[in-house]
């Protein structure tokens, strides 16, 4: 895509990784769209009202955006959200909510924007992963499995679109301080009357220890820029402390009692 102005859509740009990515590319020079369920008129980019779990939605702001710059260049599906709590206090209502954010609307909005970068020949996706997408953690099941689904999708998917000239990739952050830790939620029978209920707040307030410790976002931003801009982009661009890309990188070694352990022992699920 190179550094040349294009026209580019970054969906759950409200706060966090989103807006961020979304200002840094308007400072470059791009026509930026920011996506969120309520148009953000006060923004520096350009903003476009959009709820990613819902097709219709999808389709009229993608219209909007067409209608109004003539195209999209590229994608930047950032829209997502964090449930937490035990696998048995998770009802499948709970769980269907992460997956239909975190997985679906990826796939909405790729199969809304894919016609168009088709017939132009070009384009670029640039989809949000995790660290948790490769390493799963407890408490974190429904979160995990919904990023654990984006880099299958995605693999696939760059392969389906190579012929036409269409670059797929994702980005992987590890733990960073952004609005994400306040807004994930508990599920709603994660209550003392669960018999989970010590270890997952232990665990959970641990991963929001964890994420507040990382306020610098730039390595993030500047891994999708790289996405965006080189001439031949990776599929993965892992973002995230050297200790936590130690840990994931030891996982193919290492038996699983022993990756088992380590993890369980940082989110303090060894305690009584």
């Amino acid at each position: 895509m190179g550094t040349q102005t294009k026209v580019i859509l970054v969906t759950g740009t409200s706060s966090g990784f989103g807006k961020a990515i979304a200002e840094a590319l308007h400072a470059r020079g791009h026509e930026v769209w920011g996506a969120s369920r309520s148009a953000q008129p006060a923004a520096r980019f350009r903003s476009v009202a959009m709820d990613v779990t819902q097709d219709d939605s999808v389709l009229a702001a993608i219209a909007a955006i067409i209608r109004e710059s003539g195209h999209i260049d590229a994608v930047v599906n950032n829209a997502g959200c964090g449930i937490a709590g035990a696998i048995e206090d998770t009802t499948t209502e709970e769980a269907r909510s992460q997956i239909e954010t975190n997985f679906f609307g990826v796939h909405r909005v790729c199969r809304a924007v894919m016609p168009h970068m088709r017939a132009a020949g070009s384009g670029r996706i640039v989809n949000m992963s995790s660290l948790g997408g490769i390493v799963s953690l407890p408490f974190q099941s429904f979160y995990a499995a919904s990023k654990f689904a984006v880099e299958a999708y995605t693999e696939a998917l760059r392969m389906e679109l190579k012929a036409f000239g269409i670059h797929v990739s994702m980005v992987e952050p590890g733990d960073f301080s952004t609005g994400f830790t306040a807004n994930r939620r508990m599920t709603a029978a994660t209550s003392p009357q669960s018999p989970y209920f010590e270890r997952a707040t232990r665990a959970v307030a641990r991963m929001a220890e964890d994420e507040s410790k990382n306020k610098d976002i730039s390595s993030v931003i500047g891994a999708v820029i790289a996405a965006l801009e080189a001439s031949s982009p990776r599929l993965r661009y892992p973002v995230a402390s050297a200790i936590q890309r130690f840990l994931v990188g030891l996982r193919p070694f290492l038996p699983q009692p022993w990756f088992e352990y380590l993890i369980m022992d940082n989110y303090k699920m060894r305690q009584p």
